[in-house]
Formats: structure tokens, sequence, C-alpha cells
């Protein structure tokens, strides 16, 4: 591990986006470039580097993908939002588009966000999470470019990446350059877990990658453009301005939390082995303030730890609000450093009483998981090792594949 983040903790800040431009070759011969070692240069982002996109944007109507996170360090140590920067630099930011969560980043899971107006720069604000998961023909008739610059945790089902996805897919259609700005992922250490199968594909799965994908959202637009994962193959003009001072072994901290219920680092790190529980009777803590950080259902038999979800924002109506769940405080252990657990899945399972009823009977783990495989194994009585071994095939695919996109050491 070689360079530290400089971020600080806890800052609320309102949401913005930024992009980041790597080659201005045409989209068939967009090559990602030769990986970059990470030197004793601090770590900077692709939006703090304003010299490499800001000529880009003059004279431009520009678009920005963005939220919360979409944040960058001031000379004083402080930090401003994107678009407040851009802005104020000139830039003709003419819309905002706002993923899951919301421009503000406090919308509960799934809930659906409705259009508005920014009312601090007065741009308008366009939901990618309400009636539509994708920018219209209309709505980008006004712009010149698209921005995209959110923080991504370097999972499949976390649905920022499928907002890029969109976000490519409707420049790529309406023949409009997209800019990426480059963030680290904090969990870009290490690739595991199980690909997708794509008749299980979802918007919280959309490509045939494993759980952890170990790339940056930057390395994976180059992935996704490159393999034609686009609707009917399509390729948009894409630039992507990467990380300085960056490998993907360089340890990460976010500044601010990512979702309501990611709220630090742990709960990011834990994220990719708890994240399957959600497909099952299990609470993982929303509506607590150890959101992924605990685990627990509403009978003795999971464990002697014990806590009560409630509704509260951004964890509205949680599941198993109202009931005493009984399981364990993963606050207290260490997260697995370069592979997922299926530990206490596997254990949660065979505690339950009705397994029938362990898994929900919408089969959301499927959707999780990226097949019905998981789920069968389990219910199988298979051993973590044993399931483990069937990924690899799968997996070992995937890691050539993910070379040739790698723009990190």
């Amino acid at each position: 591990m070689h360079v530290k983040s400089l971020f600080l903790m806890g800052l609320a800040l309102i949401g913005c986006l930024s992009c980041t431009a790597q080659s201005n070759k045409k989209p068939n011969q967009n090559q990602a470039p030769a990986a970059q070692p990470a030197g004793s240069e601090p770590l900077q982002l692709g939006a703090e580097q304003f010299s490499a996109y800001l000529p880009m944007l003059q004279g431009k109507r520009v678009g920005m993908v963005v939220n919360h996170t979409s944040i960058v360090r001031t000379k004083n140590g402080g930090y401003t939002h994107l678009v407040d920067t851009l802005l104020a630099q000139g830039v003709a930011v003419k819309s905002i588009f706002a993923p899951e969560h919301g421009f503000r980043g406090t919308a509960t899971d799934g809930e659906k966000i409705a259009n508005s107006r920014d009312p601090r720069s007065g741009v308008s604000i366009i939901s990618l999470y309400g009636s539509n998961y994708k920018p219209a023909a209309a709505q980008l008739d006004s712009l010149d470019i698209l921005i995209f610059d959110i923080q991504d945790v370097g999972t499949r089902f976390y649905t920022y990446i499928s907002t890029m996805h969109y976000a490519m897919e409707a420049c790529a259609e309406n023949n409009k350059p997209i800019l990426i700005l480059d963030r680290p992922n904090p969990n870009g250490h290490f690739v595991d877990g199980p690909v997708l199968d794509p008749k299980f594909r979802s918007f919280v799965g959309m490509h045939k990658i494993p759980v952890v994908h170990g790339l940056t959202i930057g390395e994976l637009a180059q992935m996704i453009n490159g393999e034609k994962w686009l609707k009917n193959g399509v390729q948009p003009n894409l630039t992507v301005i990467p990380l300085k001072g960056y490998s993907h072994q360089t340890p990460y901290t976010l500044p601010v939390k990512p979702s309501p219920n990611l709220p630090n680092q742990r709960a990011i790190l834990w994220y990719p082995s708890l994240c399957f529980f959600e497909g099952t009777i299990v609470s993982v803590g929303r509506g607590t303030d150890k959101q992924f950080q605990v685990i627990g259902a509403p009978d003795p038999a999971f464990g002697s730890y014990t806590f009560t979800p409630v509704d509260k924002p951004g964890a509205i109506n949680p599941p198993q609000e109202g009931k005493q769940c009984y399981g364990m405080d993963m606050s207290q252990i260490e997260p697995p450093k370069d592979q997922i657990t299926l530990k206490y899945l596997i254990d949660f399972y065979q505690k339950a009483p009705d397994k029938e009823a362990f898994f929900l009977k919408n089969n959301g783990i499927d959707r999780l998981a990226g097949s019905d495989q998981l789920r069968y194994q389990i219910k199988g009585g298979l051993s973590e090792a044993n399931i483990r071994k069937s990924w690899e095939p799968e997996l070992g695919q995937y890691k050539t594949l993910r070379k040739k996109y790698l723009l990190y050491q």
C-alpha cells in the first residue's frame, strides 16, 4: 500500500458530478491506456484535474450525472461540490441528473426520486431513479456533453454503476460525448464472488462481472464500452480522466458516506459480504445506527446480540421494522481483507428454524448473487469452500478480461 488518502471524514455537502478524460479516440478505437504505477505523488481525483478537462467544456452546454459524493478539495483543505466549482469557473451547467438516493444522497433504498431544482445554483435536477433510469433524448437535446462523477464502492449490485451504464447508452444513442471523472474504489484491491448470469440481469446487476469487480468507475466504463455491453452494441464517445497517485492497493477512506446506509468505512468493507442477506429474512441494520454492521432476525436462534430496526430518514420502512432482532454485531469483527465471506450467510441459514422461509419469496438473493446457483448451493448444504470453487472458472476468465482495461497498477 503506497498512498494514504488525504480526505477527511464527515462533511455534509450538496451533491454534484464531474467527469474525466483519457482519450479523444473514436468509440471503436477506444483503448485503455497502459496501467500506471502509483508513485510518491499525492492522490488526485479525476475531478480535481481541471486543466485536463476544462478545455473540453469551453463553450459547451454541460449536463452532469452527480450526487452528494461529487466533491473536490480546495486549497484550504475544505471541499466544494463539483457543480458549484464548475459554475464558478464559467462552465455552462444546464442540467443535473441524480441517481438512486437523490442529488443530496438522503433518499432511502429504492425510494423513487422526483425531478426538482437545486435551490443553490438554480440548475434543474432530473431524476434517474423515478419514472426512468436513463436520460431521455429530449433531456439531452439541449446539451453538448455529459459528465459522470459519482463515488462507487466496487460491487456489482451498487446501483451507481447501473446509472453510469444508462448514461453511456443514452449518450451513444444521441451522439453526445460522455466524460467520466475517475474516483478510487474502496474495495478495488480484490476481485471475488459469482459472475452474473445474463438471464438474471437487473438494475442491481447489469454486467457479466463478479460481485466485487476490482475496477474504478473509469475502468469499468471502458470495459462496458470496449465489450459493447450497451444496448445493440452502441458505443459512446467516451473520455476518462484517470486518477493520479493511485493503485488498486491504495487504501482509501471516503470523505462522505456514499449512500444513507453505508455510514462509514467498516460498513463499506462489509457490504460485499453482507448484502446477500438483503435477499433473506435477516436485517443488515437498516433503521439502526449500525447499517451493514449488524445482522439479525426475530428469533433467538440467530444469536445473543439484539437490535430493533425503526423507521428513520434514509431507512423508511426498514426490514423487520419494530421487531427485536437477534444475531451478531459485525462492527466488532474485522471485515475480510481480500475476499468476500459466505460464513455468516451459511451459518444463519443453518440456524434458521424455518428454512423454507429464510430466503424471501421474491428470490431477491438471485438478483444479488447474479443467478439462482448460490441459493440452491446453500439449501443443498454445500460448504463455503465448495461454493467458492464453483466460481473459479468464470472468475479466471473475468480476471483476464479485466487486465485489458486497467488504468492503474
